[in-house]
């Protein structure tokens, strides 16, 4: 038997707590196991809003974090995503009303690309101009978060409740609504994957232009 496997041996399984972002205040989510911290790093882990907070109003919208980081006995997290229960969107589904939904994908100030799909649900059928006008408030107002927001204040502004209200806010002026939601926020990228996107996309063009200034030379 080699030197490695007898040291895997001694060394066994080991547990981590696992550790939500510093935004979280660092609760504690669960505890996962490994052979090698290696074999820590990627994994996620889903809690409710509610569990993080203790409060059971809260438990229709999970949060999804990934782990990023491994200390000694401790597994750091980053936030990856924000969705609503399917259960409690249905529950505010009525008939005879309408249900207007966006789907928006923004650059926050700290440059995380993120995904937002905000829903808004009126008292009584709206007509298609009426929807029209409210899905171009909420891609508006999600537009304008993201601009002034880095990516843990736009997270702050929709797991608090700050987004949706600013939408209703607005959008009943359209046509009387009942409730607003984001009902996801999802990571896209972050900051490094954002930039050698860019980078590649930049040596695209310049490999077009390159083609295009040789086809005008021949």
């Amino acid at each position: 038997m080699s030197e490695r496997s007898v040291s895997k041996q001694k060394r066994g399984k080991r547990w981590y707590s696992v550790l939500a972002p510093e935004q979280f205040d660092r609760a504690e989510l669960g505890k996962t196991v490994a052979e090698e911290p290696e074999m820590v790093y990627g994994r996620t882990i889903e809690t409710t809003l509610g569990e993080l907070t203790d409060d059971a109003g809260a438990n229709n919208t999970k949060l999804t974090f990934k782990i990023n980081d491994v200390g000694s006995d401790s597994a750091y997290t980053e936030f990856i995503q924000h969705e609503l229960t399917r259960d409690y969107l249905r529950s505010l589904v009525r008939r005879g009303a309408s249900k207007v939904e966006a789907n928006v994908t923004v650059l926050t100030t700290d440059d995380y690309r993120v995904q937002v799909q905000p829903v808004a649900f009126t008292t009584k059928k709206a007509d298609r101009s009426q929807e029209q006008a409210i899905r171009r408030v909420m891609i508006d107002l999600v537009n304008e978060a993201a601009e002034d927001r880095s990516f843990e204040q736009l997270i702050d502004s929709i797991v608090e409740g700050r987004l949706s209200s600013a939408i209703y806010g607005e959008a009943k002026t359209i046509y009387p609504l009942r409730r607003v939601e984001v009902q996801k926020l999802s990571l896209e990228a972050r900051p490094e994957e954002v930039e050698a996107e860019e980078e590649a996309a930049v040596d695209v063009d310049e490999s077009d232009v390159a083609e295009e200034v040789a086809e005008e030379a021949e």
